[in-house]
């Protein structure tokens, strides 16, 4: 199948293009930074998905709308509006099967930067408009929410001790995925499962299930 994945070139998104590529598809991937990836079915564009030209690709079967950013000041833009633009370039047309958004536990909880919350709570929200008008073509869209992942933009507290310490105190099953984990997850939502559609998925360890009960 034809697969179009944002923010390749590291963390999830290379994770998520990686599995594609093993499983045997053809990958475009987008991204603000050069390639990461040497493979014969992947083919990689410099852009900025919230400004920039986006490539042509015409018969996209699977869009996984992964690129964002955290806390920099464009959080809105990118992850929201940029993703919004992604979609509607590449999702609207008969050939789509599926699309996926890379949302955040933050996005039901609130337990992050502002900006940030807000826009990946806006990406559930448009996943579920995409999800009612991509269903005339048989399609699926779903979000998938991580918690906490152990990617290089998580590295500032991964190797502080006592911010560490701090977050597993407050995961009951006292670790993070890997990229890799939330890859799986893509694919099967994507490739494999064909029946849910307009849910948001939260993979976060157990974090949004704690309660301190006070006696």
């Amino acid at each position: 199948m034809k697969i179009l994945v944002t923010g390749t070139s590291k963390g999830i998104g290379r994770a998520i293009a990686e599995k594609f590529l093993a499983c045997g598809h053809d990958v475009l991937g987008i991204d603000v930074l050069p390639p990461s990836l040497s493979h014969a079915r992947y083919t990689h564009s410099v852009a900025d998905i919230a400004k920039d030209a986006l490539p042509a690709a015409d018969g996209v079967e699977i869009l996984i709308n992964n690129a964002g950013v955290q806390n920099d000041g464009r959080d809105i833009e990118v992850n929201l509006q940029g993703t919004m633009r992604v979609t509607e370039t590449y999702a609207m047309q008969p050939r789509i099967k599926s699309v996926l958004f890379i949302a955040s536990a933050s996005a039901s909880t609130g337990a992050e930067f502002p900006a940030y919350a807000a826009s990946k709570g806006g990406v559930v929200a448009y996943m579920k408009n995409v999800a009612l008008r991509v269903s005339a073509w048989g399609a699926t869209a779903n979000s998938l929410s991580p918690g906490g992942v152990t990617t290089e933009l998580n590295a500032p507290v991964m190797q502080d001790t006592e911010k560490w310490r701090a977050i597993m105190e407050e995961t009951p099953l006292k670790k993070w995925a890997t990229p890799e984990e939330i890859a799986e997850w893509a694919y099967f939502l994507t490739a494999v499962q064909r029946s849910m559609t307009a849910q948001d998925l939260l993979v976060d360890n157990g974090e949004a299930a704690r309660a301190n009960f006070i006696w």
